[in-house]
C-alpha cells in the first residue's frame, strides 16, 4: 500500500526542560541557555482521531528515529508552535546540539540564540509551562486491524506501531495536550493543515491530492471530527489507495461492526 506524502504532527504533554549552561553564565545574566525536547515517549499507545488520518491507535518504537536522526539532521528545524505563532512566525529557536535516541524517547537538545523573541519564550520555558511537539512523515509501520479490546485498546481500534519516520521539525507548544483526555500524546496534524490552507495554499492542496481528494469534494473543515469526511474519494495515479484514505477505511469499518454488535465500547 502506498504511504501518503504527507507530514503528519504530533504532540506530547510532558513539560520542555531549559537550563543555564553554567552557574557563572546564570549569574551574569548572560543569555546561555539550552532547551531539551523530549517529544515521543516509545511503545505508548495514544488515539488518533482525525479528519487527515483516521481513527485508531498508535505508537512508536525505539529506532524509528534513528535513521532521520543521522540523514536529515541538517534540515531538521526547531521552531515554535510549528512557524505557525503570530510574533515569532517560522524563526529557528537554535542549533540542534544534540539529537538522538534515548532508551524511552527521541530527546533533542537546542542551544537558544540570544534573540528577542527567545527571551520573550525564557520565562514559560523556565517555568516548564509548554509541552512539546513535532512534524514528521511515517515511512514504516505495521498494522493490526483486528486488535481486540485489551486494557490499553477498549474499543479494539486499529493499531498502528511506526517503525520509521522522517523528521522535519520539532519544539515547544502552548497546547500540547488534549485536556479531556489521559494521554500524554495527540495528534495536531487537523490543526496544522487548518493553519496551512491560508499560508501555504499549494502545499495544502498538495497534500489533500495525497490523501485522495481536492477542493471541489472537501465539504468538510480539517478540524471537523468525520471518518468519511463527506466528498468523492479520489484514487491517486496509479490505482493505489493511499493509507491515509486506508486509515479512514479502517475506522469506517470499525464503526460498521460496532454497530453490528461485534465490538462494544
Amino acid at each position: 500500500m502506498e504511504t501518503p506524502q504527507i507530514e503528519v504532527v504530533r504532540a506530547y504533554a510532558p513539560k520542555t526542560v531549559l537550563r543555564a549552561v553554567d552557574d557563572t553564565a546564570a549569574a551574569d545574566n548572560t543569555f546561555d541557555h539550552v532547551m531539551e525536547v523530549r517529544f515521543s515517549t516509545f511503545n505508548t499507545w495514544y488515539e488518533i482521531d482525525s479528519w487527515w488520518e483516521g481513527e485508531f491507535l498508535e505508537r512508536t518504537v525505539k529506532g524509528a528515529f534513528a535513521e532521520t536522526i543521522v540523514q536529515d539532521r541538517d534540515a531538521i528545524k526547531v521552531l515554535y508552535d510549528h512557524g505557525f505563532d503570530y510574533q515569532i512566525g517560522n524563526k529557528v529557536l537554535g542549533p540542534i546540539d544534540d539529537l538522538r535516541e534515548d532508551p524511552d524517547s527521541p530527546v533533542g537538545e537546542v542551544p537558544l540564540f540570544d534573540t528577542q523573541y527567545n527571551r520573550e519564550l525564557l520565562p514559560g520555558l523556565e517555568a516548564g509551562v509548554y509541552g512539546s511537539s513535532f512534524r514528521m512523515r511515517v515511512t514504516g509501520e505495521t498494522w493490526d486491524d483486528e486488535p481486540g479490546v485489551s486494557a490499553w485498546n477498549p474499543r479494539g481500534l486499529p493499531e498502528r506501531t511506526i517503525t520509521k519516520v522522517r523528521l522535519f521539525e520539532f519544539g515547544p507548544v502552548t497546547f500540547p495536550a488534549n485536556p479531556e483526555s489521559t494521554a500524554s500524546m495527540r495528534s495536531l496534524t487537523d490543526a496544522y493543515y487548518e493553519r496551512l490552507m491560508p499560508r501555504e495554499p499549494q502545499a495544502y492542496d498538495a497534500a489533500l491530492r495525497a490523501i485522495g481528494r481536492s477542493r471541489p469534494d472537501f465539504t468538510g473543515r480539517p478540524g471537523a471530527r468525520s471518518t468519511g469526511g463527506g466528498g468523492t474519494d479520489v484514487e491517486p495515479q496509479g490505482g493505489d489507495t493511499s493509507l491515509t484514505q486506508a486509515n479512514r477505511d479502517r475506522a469506517l469499518r470499525w464503526a460498521q461492526r460496532r454497530m453490528k454488535g461485534q465490538h462494544h465500547g
